[in-house]
């Protein structure tokens, strides 16, 4: 791939607005990707603050610091913010940064649109944080806000979460049709479909999954507003309604939710793995095509989240399977990583150490996603801390860390600096051991039979619990490292060359670092 861009243009093109102004009106891919990022990086430390308030308390048994209600507050706005304020903003801010770059487009596709809907994000997440101030506190069902647990809930910040959960969505569905735009319309000459970065490709199957499930969650809230406030009784049995109705209205939604937390951190690690490898990626269009099913697939698993509900033998056979079926795009992908790295000439900078990582420990919590999938022995594991600890090796050890290794990655592009690879180094290893000791132990209290979401327990927990607790505080703490790397580097140090790594491919590698305000004002010929 060939770009060139004269330092002429840029001088010409590097003109913007400075000061508050610069942000607020901003309609620059650049802008708003590192917007996106610095608010996914706040709430992640919000949410987290949320995750030591339950581990504090669940540190030994018997109630120490906070009342059942406010525990169960805790838990809900914690899933909420992490999910919502955290994961998926800071894949936004990535793709908002990169895919125009990568795909040799001048900016996405719709600017204006792209600062609305950022600058809607923060006034969701301040009605939903302010929902724990009102009367009878925020909301207390849990992040799934089953009902009848939400529609029956005491206190009146049940419209508040509604509300936030709408602009949520409003956002997500703006963000995926810039993307889909841009990248249908936006492709430099000479980039067909099978040239395309497999970031971009992630994203773009994420987008559509986004369009298609973000108003099936508005559908969800909205009713359960209207059985709260109006009288309606869709989940009310006492009225004519279906609790489980709403399972199977909000999992609808949820599972394909959980592929787009994941998609783009596949993106990410088959960027990574081979530029460190130094190999191209083994077995592209398989990655292609795999992304694709995985993203077809998740549309037809959602009830594996309801085995216990009495479903029909015929059903749980068919969602069983259905599951299991899932798993092999999924062990495709797992298995073109690990080709490409075998015989490579294999570094192990920060960015690589995340990816492996990821790999690693992502693949354990599909393998306990495996067998949550088996229904009879789901009725074992559901509800469960064996749960909690399958979903957070895939979201924590895979989204979370997927997201830190692009940051480390791309972050000389655009600061134009190289960041601290010790201080790096140090970051990796104590966020590895601390997650291992935060939620390996508890796959061991939840196949013991622990539940998940309870502010007490039995004396039996108390020893792993302890562990688990001490694991997230040092877990949490890790990221202050990540917060100093990240501010050292802004501030300046050893300048970035234009192609960061060696074995590096892309066009974001042939502009200079940092990357200019207005990157391809021609678009470059892809040979």
């Amino acid at each position: 791939m060939s770009a060139v861009v004269t330092d002429h243009e840029h001088e010409h093109h590097d003109h913007r607005p400075s000061g508050i102004k610069r942000w607020l009106y901003t309609t620059n891919h650049k802008d708003i990707g590192t917007m996106y990022l610095v608010f996914a990086l706040i709430m992640f430390f919000i949410g987290g603050s949320m995750a030591m308030v339950i581990r504090a308390e669940l540190f030994q048994p018997g109630l120490q610091f906070v009342e059942p209600n406010f525990f169960n507050q805790m838990t809900t706005v914690h899933g909420l913010i992490m999910v919502f304020g955290a994961v998926m903003p800071a894949f936004t801010g990535l793709a908002n940064w990169m895919i125009p770059i990568m795909i040799g487009a001048p900016d996405m596709a719709l600017p204006r649109m792209n600062n609305w809907s950022f600058w809607i994000l923060p006034f969701a997440f301040l009605i939903l944080l302010g929902s724990l101030f009102m009367p009878g506190g925020g909301p207390n069902f849990g992040w799934t806000f089953y009902a009848p647990l939400s529609t029956k809930f005491s206190g009146d910040s049940t419209a508040l979460f509604v509300f936030s959960v709408h602009i949520m969505g409003i956002s997500s569905i703006m963000g995926a049709i810039n993307v889909i735009v841009t990248i249908f319309n936006m492709r430099a000459p000479g980039m067909t479909w099978m040239k395309m970065p497999m970031f971009v490709w992630t994203w773009l199957i994420t987008a559509f999954l986004l369009i298609m499930v973000m108003p099936v969650l508005a559908g969800a809230v909205t009713m359960v507003l209207t059985d709260k406030y109006f009288a309606t009784s869709f989940f009310d049995a006492a009225g004519g309604g279906d609790p489980v109705l709403f399972q199977h209205i909000f999992w609808f939604f949820g599972h394909p939710e959980v592929y787009i937390m994941i998609l783009p951190a596949f993106g990410i690690v088959s960027s990574i793995v081979p530029t460190f490898a130094r190999k191209r990626l083994f077995g592209y269009s398989s990655m292609v095509y795999a992304t694709a099913s995985i993203g077809l697939l998740s549309f037809l698993v959602w009830a594996h989240h309801m085995f216990t509900t009495g479903m029909p033998v015929f059903a749980e056979l068919f969602f069983m399977y259905c599951t299991m079926l899932i798993s092999v795009p999924t062990g495709v992908k797992v298995f073109n990583w690990v080709a490409t790295m075998w015989r490579g000439a294999m570094t192990f900078e920060v960015p690589m150490m995340f990816a492996l990582a990821f790999v690693v420990l992502f693949t354990i919590g599909g393998f306990s996603g495996l067998m949550l999938a088996i229904t009879p022995a789901d009725f074992q594991y559901h509800d469960t801390y064996f749960v909690v600890a399958h979903f957070h090796y895939v979201l924590v050890t895979g989204a979370v860390f997927s997201i830190i290794a692009a940051a480390y990655y791309w972050l000389p592009k655009w600061t134009g600096y190289m960041y601290d690879e010790k201080l790096g180094q140090w970051h990796f290893w104590c966020s590895l051991i601390s997650v291992n000791l935060l939620f390996f132990p508890m796959h061991f209290v939840g196949l013991a039979g622990m539940p998940r979401r309870i502010p007490d327990y039995a004396l039996q927990f108390a020893d792993f619990n302890a562990l688990i607790s001490v694991g997230g505080f040092l877990f949490g703490a890790s990221q202050l490292i990540f917060v100093w790397v990240l501010v050292k580097c802004a501030r300046g140090g050893q300048k970035a060359t234009a192609r960061v790594w060696e074995g590096a491919e892309g066009l974001e590698w042939e502009i200079p670092s940092p990357a200019p305000y207005h990157t391809f004002d021609t678009p470059p010929e892809i040979k």
